[in-house]
């Protein structure tokens, strides 16, 4: 086997991937069975027993060009149009291309005469006969007519109601070539659905690419000097420079080639629609990738839905996971992926693999491209497919539909059981982005949900890395904060998550450690262990598993709660807030105690509190952490507790002043059953910045209790006294306050000891 290293093909733009795919298929199908291909970097590889001198051959004498037509289009070289004025048909080169080809007597030429033929015939089955000199200006104007008649009597098509009935007739006839049956359209359920990969059935605005095929064909095999035509080849095989490309209006390729496109800014000096530049063969051999690309009719969203055409990893549209994305970029056109694979793949085996092109999320079909990234992130490595090349089919360059690369997406050499924490988000992230979305959604929401979508694209390729996934937490608390003013509301809070959530967001860091902390903290614990009144009431007005809303329609409207108390705009102001309205709470019941106890194994740790009393934490990150791990599911954490990594030990404590006023302030009595009456007092004064009063009456109830602090007072500035305070919204557990209490009263410790 003798490997080719195919400079011309690469990944991207579209015309390269999909002429590297045209080169491999038409190798093996007529040269040499034993083909094949693979990618490596940038680059295509082939593995033939062919020279590549004799590569070149036969691309030059023995290529038999795939009969490609699409007769159901005005440009497609079947049809002319009545000119007034002459009282004839107009004169279309399209036509002549395609006329010139059927002439040509060769060999190569024998398969496209008979597929002419037979799609003539399927064409003349729907036709039907006019005299067109007696129809008005109106009536003639949309008509399609066949170049063959008597005088004004011709066989014609209308534009709109005949373009179907042609497709259906051409779809039985040639109901035994599945490449050329179904690449460019698909009768899904009888009615013709268009890959967006061949556009709206095999043109794009006034571009036909199969009038397109014909006029390249004629220009590389028939009508150029072969020592030019084999310079193009070896130029479009190897990238060598070549010189003759075909300019203007010769050069336009669609939307597979944005750059070689033309028009305004496609070129540094002045520019032109007619700034183009291409390869004949370029456009020829990507032409035969393409029909690679067949596309089946597939049942979405259940039975009782419409079918959708459905190609090879095409989803839907989704301006998110690139850097460029903008909701204008969600065409109906939507979106494809293309594989790369970097084991060498024969002919037959890629065919497989792109008819196997389906890809599932759980039980249903991916339907956006994060369907697809999540989809693919749990594949590893089957098939060898290394990569993907997204491709978006996105109106650029005025309303010119182009084939806009937008990224690679790798595929991870293991699949990573984190990944399933995104199953959990699967419904909310549909109706979120339904909500921003609407026709009168705020900008603001739409930016949130466009940043959350970036951030879960970046987890699918990094699933190991804990940052990622605090970005997305992150996001997730950011969403709610637009939610809970309104706009969105329908699309309800952040769902119920699973305790492995934690695992894959633990950075070990006490800023995790402490957000779930805050926000696994509850009143209290059932019998089952299973926690009540979580705390997140104090973030969302909640009801039952959505928010609180009154109204109906477009008059849903958030309702006011006094309980919620956190606004997501300062990590220390929340965390005061939240410590002074349990208190208050408290006292309105009778209890005295702030209802803040912390969820099993996720309690603060000494450790941590130091860091945070010292002025080392970023509490905003914290609490905005905490903010999104409120949504914890509690039942499951409390069967199934993940507690943050490393050891529990404490190897600092906060000041002794400072565990004073935490002892006198817990939620529950001792363990050994003393009772410390909490006094709203206490929050107050560290609220107002008085520490100084605040330890003293702190100091007090434990005296009430039999406990003799060491510090006998305590002073500082009211930015640290609102820290104390702010410090005491993390929770601690009974062992943590014994520890504490024997820190602060030796003589508790000597009758422990003795």
């Amino acid at each position: 086997m003798i490997v080719h290293t195919l400079g011309g093909c690469a990944p991207a733009p579209l015309a390269h991937y999909l002429k590297a795919l045209g080169i491999l298929r038409l190798i093996a199908e007529q040269a040499d069975p034993k083909a094949r291909g693979w990618w490596e970097g940038e680059r295509f590889r082939m593995a033939t027993v062919t020279p590549f001198d004799e590569i070149i051959d036969f691309f030059s004498i023995e290529y038999r060009p795939t009969p490609l037509l699409a007769p159901w289009n005005g440009a497609s070289g079947f049809f002319k149009t009545w000119d007034e004025k002459t009282k004839k048909l107009r004169k279309s080169k399209n036509v002549d291309a395609l006329e010139k080809l059927l002439s040509l007597k060769e060999h190569r030429w024998v398969e496209f005469r008979q597929s002419y033929e037979i799609a003539m015939n399927a064409v003349r089955n729907v036709l039907k006969e006019v005299d067109v000199s007696k129809l008005s200006k109106k009536e003639r104007g949309n008509l399609l007519i066949l170049p063959k008649g008597e005088g004004s009597h011709f066989l014609v098509a209308d534009k709109d109601d005949d373009k179907a009935n042609i497709q259906r007739s051409m779809m039985r006839s040639f109901a035994n070539n599945i490449f050329y049956r179904s690449a460019i359209v698909d009768m899904g359920e009888d009615t013709p659905s268009y890959p967006s990969l061949w556009g709206s059935g095999g043109n794009d605005g006034a571009i036909d690419f199969t009038a397109r095929y014909f006029e390249n064909l004629i220009c590389a095999l028939v009508d150029t000097d072969k020592e030019i035509t084999t310079s193009w080849l070896i130029s479009s095989l190897s990238a060598s420079p070549a010189k003759d490309l075909l300019t203007g209006k010769k050069g336009k390729v669609g939307q597979f080639l944005p750059g070689g496109a033309g028009g305004a800014n496609s070129t540094t000096g002045v520019g032109s629609q007619d700034d183009t530049l291409l390869n004949p063969w370029d456009y020829i051999l990507m032409i035969e990738g393409a029909v690679l690309f067949a596309s089946h009719a597939t049942c979405r969203f259940g039975a009782i839905n419409k079918s959708r055409v459905s190609s090879p990893f095409s989803v839907s549209g989704q301006g998110a996971g690139y850097a460029s994305a903008a909701a204008s970029d969600e065409s109906g056109r939507g979106e494809q992926w293309m594989p790369l694979w970097s084991l060498p793949l024969t002919f037959s085996e890629l065919k497989r693999l792109l008819s196997e092109g389906r890809v599932q999320i759980g039980a249903r079909p991916a339907r956006d491209p994060l369907d697809l990234a999540r989809a693919v992130a749990r594949l590893g490595t089957a098939r060898g497919i290394s990569a993907f090349q997204r491709y978006g089919y996105i109106e650029r360059n005025g309303q010119s539909n182009l084939a806009v690369p937008l990224g690679r997406f790798h595929v991870p050499d293991r699949t990573s059981p984190v990944l399933s924490c995104i199953d959990d988000l699967e419904a909310w992230l549909d109706r979120l982005r339904r909500e921003a979305r609407s026709k009168n959604a705020p900008d603001r929401l739409k930016m949130v949900e466009r940043r959350l979508t970036d951030a879960l694209f970046e987890v699918t390729q990094h699933p190991d890395e804990n940052l990622r996934w605090q970005s997305v937490l992150l996001a997730m608390s950011n969403v709610e904060s637009v939610l809970r003013t309104g706009p969105g509301c329908k699309a309800g809070p952040i769902p119920r998550l699973r305790p492995q959530w934690v695992q894959a967001a633990d950075d070990r860091s006490p800023e995790f450690r402490l957000a779930l902390a805050c926000g696994l903290q509850s009143s209290g614990s059932r019998r089952d262990g299973t926690s009540f009144d979580s705390v997140r009431r104090h973030w969302l007005p909640l009801r039952r598993n959505g928010f609180a809303t009154t109204g109906n329609g477009g008059q849903m409207r958030i309702q006011s709660n006094p309980g919620v108390v956190l606004q997501g705009r300062s990590g220390l102001e929340d965390a005061i807030c939240l410590v002074q309205r349990r208190l208050m709470e408290a006292a309105q019941d009778g209890t005295r105690r702030p209802a803040l106890v912390a969820a099993r194994k996720a309690a603060a740790r000494p450790s941590d509190l130091a860091l945070l009393l010292a002025g080392n934490v970023d509490l905003d990150r914290a609490m905005q952490l905490a903010r999104a791990l409120m949504a914890m599911d509690t039942w499951r954490w409390a069967s199934d507790p993940c507690p943050p990594a490393g050891s529990a030990v404490s190897s600092s404590y906060p000041d002794d002043a400072w565990l004073t006023i935490r002892l006198a302030m817990l939620p529950w009595p001792l363990p050994d059953g003393r009772a410390i009456r909490s006094n709203p007092v206490i929050i107050r004064r560290l609220a107002a910045g008085d520490l100084s009063g605040a330890y003293k009456v702190a100091s007090q109830r434990l005296l009430a209790a039999g406990i003799k602090p060491n510090a006998r007072f305590a002073a500082a500035g009211p930015n640290t006294a609102r820290l104390w305070c702010a410090a005491l919204a993390f929770p601690i557990n009974p062992n943590t306050a014994v520890e504490f209490l024997n820190r602060i009263d030796a003589n508790n410790l000597k009758e422990k000891t003795s």
